[in-house]
C-alpha cells in the first residue's frame, strides 16, 4: 500500500500565518503539522509516500523533509496547479500509485490512533474502500455517515439535520478503482470535484467499510482554535514524543507497552511492588528531599 498527504489549498482562514508558507508546515505543539500524517502512515507500516501541494511554497516542504530518507519514508512529490478539490488532488497520484492499493491523509488532519490494523484489515478487501469516522459535536460542519446495521448507507455533505453523531474524517483508504471514479465525477456548486461523491460510489458499490477512530482527531486547518485544540491535544499525548526520526521516543514506547500489557490482563504486580519498593527506597527519599 502507498501513502498519500494533500497538502495543498491557500490556508486562508489562518492567515496571516499562512502569507509566507503553506499550513502544513506550522507547528502543531513541537512539530510542522505534516509530520504527524507522516508519522500515521509510516505507523502503519506505509514507507512510500507522495505529498501533494499547491504552487507557492512547494519547495518548502522539499527542504524541510527533503528525501525523507532520515525519516524511514520514501518522498514524492506532485504540485496541485489550481484549486480543484480533494477529489481533483488525489488525481493527480495515479502514476505514483501504479495499481496499488492506498491510503490517503489529508495533511492537517492529526490523529492519534494507530490505524495499523485498520491498513492490515483493508488488504483483505478484494476491492472498495474504508472511511475513518469520529464522533463529534457538531457533526452538522462534516460529511455525515447514515449508518444501518454495520454498514454505511450514505454521507451527506454538513448536513442541516445530521442522520448520526459521526463526522467523516480525512483518512481513506482506495483501489484500484479510484482515478476511474474520479475522471467520472462532475464538479459541485463549488467548482470542486468532491471526496464525498467519490466515497458514495463505493457506498453504492456496496464496497466501502468503515472505522472508528477512539483517540483524538484533531482538523487543524478549520481555525485558530482547531489549531490550538490540535496542539493542546498532542502536548497530552503520547505523539508529544515523537522523534526527529519520525518514531516514538523509546522512553514513550516502553510506556505504551506497558500499558498496553495491563489492559490485556497480565500480572504486574511483580512491577508495581518494584515501583513502589524504589519510591521508598532511602537513596529516592534523599534525592526528593523527603528525608
Amino acid at each position: 500500500m502507498k501513502g498519500i498527504i494533500l497538502a495543498g489549498g491557500t490556508g486562508s482562514r489562518l492567515y496571516p500565518l499562512t502569507k509566507v508558507t503553506n499550513k502544513h508546515l506550522l507547528n502543531v505543539y513541537s512539530k510542522p503539522m505534516i509530520y504527524y500524517p507522516l508519522f500515521a502512515l509510516k505507523r502503519a507500516g506505509i514507507r512510500d509516500v507522495l505529498i501533494i501541494s499547491s504552487k507557492g511554497h512547494a519547495g518548502h516542504f522539499l527542504e524541510l523533509l527533503g528525501s525523507g530518507s532520515h525519516l524511514g519514508v520514501r518522498l514524492s512529490y506532485e504540485v496541485q496547479e489550481d484549486a480543484g478539490g480533494i477529489a481533483h488532488a488525489l488525481g493527480l497520484a495515479e502514476r505514483f500509485v501504479g495499481g496499488e492499493k492506498i491510503c490517503v491523509i489529508l495533511g492537517d488532519n492529526v490523529i492519534q490512533d494507530d490505524i495499523s490494523q485498520a491498513a492490515a484489515n483493508f488488504d483483505l478487501q478484494s476491492k472498495g474502500a474504508k472511511i475513518f469516522i469520529k464522533k463529534v459535536g457538531k457533526p452538522e460542519s462534516y460529511g455525515v455517515p447514515t449508518i444501518s446495521g454495520n454498514k454505511i448507507t450514505r454521507i451527506i455533505e454538513k448536513p442541516k439535520k445530521p442522520d448520526s453523531p459521526f463526522a467523516v474524517t480525512g483518512v481513506y483508504m482506495y483501489d484500484y478503482q479510484i482515478f476511474d471514479i474520479i475522471r467520472g465525477l462532475k464538479p459541485s456548486n463549488r467548482g470542486e470535484l468532491e471526496i464525498t461523491d467519490v466515497n458514495n460510489f463505493y457506498v453504492e458499490q456496496g464496497t466501502l467499510s468503515y472505522e472508528i477512530l477512539e483517540g483524538f482527531w484533531g482538523d487543524c486547518g478549520e481555525s485558530f482554535d482547531s489549531l490550538l485544540e490540535a496542539s493542546q491535544l498532542v502536548q497530552k499525548s503520547e505523539l508529544r514524543y515523537i522523534d526527529e526520526k519520525l518514531d516514538l521516543s523509546d522512553r514513550e514506547q516502553r510506556g505504551i507497552e506497558d500499558r498496553e500489557r495491563d489492559i490485556s490482563g497480565r500480572d504486574t504486580s511483580d512491577r508495581d511492588a518494584n515501583d513502589r519498593n524504589s519510591k521508598t527506597s532511602r537513596k529516592y527519599l534523599m534525592e526528593n528531599k523527603l528525608i
